[in-house]
């Protein structure tokens, strides 16, 4: 159930961002959870090879969620907007669009890395024997694309709405389906196949997809879900039909007609879409690049170190999602205060939310310092693994504290459809990881490229919250 649209505008701010954000963060940390059993499986019951061919698989998977995470944040942004000035059908009909263009965009993309994922590995310079653990893994996932994508607008089309509880619940289904499945099929279970990483790919896509449909059928029984020219196909076949003096050809010519309105009402939706999303898009995207460079500096320092790159991001990926959680309550948020013209209001939520995010980053920044080798252990007992990973940890301590104010507050200026600056600073930023990195790792090999993922996260988090305090954003019409 959604909550009404003044909720989000009217209540008082802490209680709103708590209704809307824990939800959120609940949502987020299943699917953390999922893809750390899936490290813990792979890590303990594989070994290392298994563990690197997912950490190196991982960064193509990220690089096409972001642009999933693009058109979701396009659809939060205008949607919310919609709601917050008490137009739910128009709402309807961006989320509708929407979805039409992200399904076709998932179909065309998946496709396409399905049929290149031996060119990616070679990009990557992987070691073959990580290559020929990962290839399956990562084509099985490609070819689920069109449903992941999918469920992504479903989601922001809650979420808009101020609705996270639906998204947790499909969600909570997903992922326990998930982890029943996960040893199943990789380790061949009660008479399974045994698939080895590839299960992963099978469990995730058949359960995201079966959430994707239940999702969709709830969005259409609401009608939060509707074709962007429905109204304006209609009226046309009711005027043909009507008087069919004004146009020849009739009823059929109306039909055609009203397809074409239907057709423009997509494509403009899909180009408001994009406007806001497709910065975010362009950002993950180079993000994910600059990480498979990343990693083939990594990959001169041999398996241990690459499958410390990958859990150090898997342990890290708990606060990361924590912190999404809060930046889609804050999209949300912010997007209907604004759509309410409540602009002082919105910018007290971006700072609020941020500091509801600051809380777990101090207790992960703690563990961090205190037992990076206990979290280690938790994937692999490998010991030089634990011991690169600990090392890994403890210098990105630093970046963990500064991560809630990079993410929460990028999602803010998502909500308020300002997204071409955080897409600039945070990609010049992420960019400079590369040099520092070949710089710093040629003087003290793994370690330097720590420090260098660590600074530059950092560096972003401080930039983000200079965005916001401009007030830039507060100008934006979406």
């Amino acid at each position: 159930m959604s909550l009404a649209s003044g909720a989000l505008v009217d209540d008082h701010l802490p209680r709103v961002i708590r209704r809307v954000a824990l939800p959120a963060v609940a949502s987020n940390l299943l699917m953390t959870l999922f893809a750390s059993m899936d490290a813990y499986w792979v890590g303990t019951r594989i070994g290392p090879e298994g563990l690197a061919a997912v950490s190196t698989g991982v960064f193509w998977v990220w690089l096409v969620v972001a642009i999933a995470e693009g058109v979701a944040l396009g659809v939060t942004a205008l949607a919310a907007r919609r709601h917050g000035e008490g137009n739910p059908d128009e709402a309807a009909r961006v989320a509708g669009g929407a979805m039409l263009f992200t399904l076709a965009l998932g179909l065309v993309v998946g496709v396409a890395g399905a049929l290149s994922v031996d060119a990616l590995f070679a990009f990557m310079q992987t070691p073959p024997e990580v290559t020929a653990l990962a290839r399956d893994y990562l084509r099985t996932y490609f070819l689920g694309l069109p449903l992941i994508h999918g469920y992504f607008c479903v989601d922001a089309t809650f979420r808009a709405s101020g609705d996270t509880r639906t998204p947790l619940v499909l969600l909570t289904v997903s992922v326990a389906c998930t982890l029943l499945l996960d040893p199943v099929l990789i380790l061949g279970w009660w008479g399974a196949p045994r698939l080895g990483i590839t299960g992963a790919a099978v469990a995730l896509v058949a359960t995201r997809g079966a959430a994707f449909a239940i999702g969709i059928w709830l969005l259409r029984r609401r009608g939060m879900l509707r074709a962007p020219g429905r109204r304006v196909g209609s009226e046309a076949l009711h005027l043909s039909e009507g008087a069919p003096y004004v146009m020849s050809g009739s009823a059929e010519t109306a039909r055609r007609l009203a397809h074409r309105g239907e057709l423009g009402a997509t494509l403009a939706v899909v180009s408001r879409v994009l406007r806001i999303g497709l910065p975010t898009a362009v950002t993950g995207v180079i993000f994910s690049f600059i990480y498979v460079a990343m990693t083939r500096t990594t990959t001169h320092f041999g398996t241990p170190a690459l499958a410390a790159l990958g859990l150090g991001h898997r342990i890290e990926s708990w606060l990361y999602m924590i912190g999404v959680g809060f930046g889609a309550a804050a999209a949300a948020i912010v997007g209907q205060n604004l759509g309410a013209r409540q602009v002082a209001r919105a910018e007290r939520a971006g700072w609020i939310t941020m500091g509801f995010g600051m809380l777990p980053a101090l207790v992960m920044a703690t563990a961090s310092l205190a037992i990076p080798e206990r979290l280690a252990l938790a994937f692999t007992n490998d010991p030089t693994v634990v011991d690169e990973t600990a090392m890994y940890l403890r210098i990105n301590a630093l970046s963990q504290l500064l991560l809630p104010a990079e993410i929460v507050l990028e999602g803010a200026l998502g909500g308020a459809g300002d997204t071409v600056p955080p897409m600039i600073t945070s990609t010049a930023l992420t960019a400079l990881r590369i040099p520092l990195a070949a710089w710093w790792a040629a003087l003290w090999g793994p370690v330097g490229i720590w420090w260098a993922i660590s600074v530059t996260a950092a560096g972003r988090g401080v930039a983000m919250m200079l965005l916001w305090r401009s007030g830039r954003w507060k100008r934006k019409t979406v």
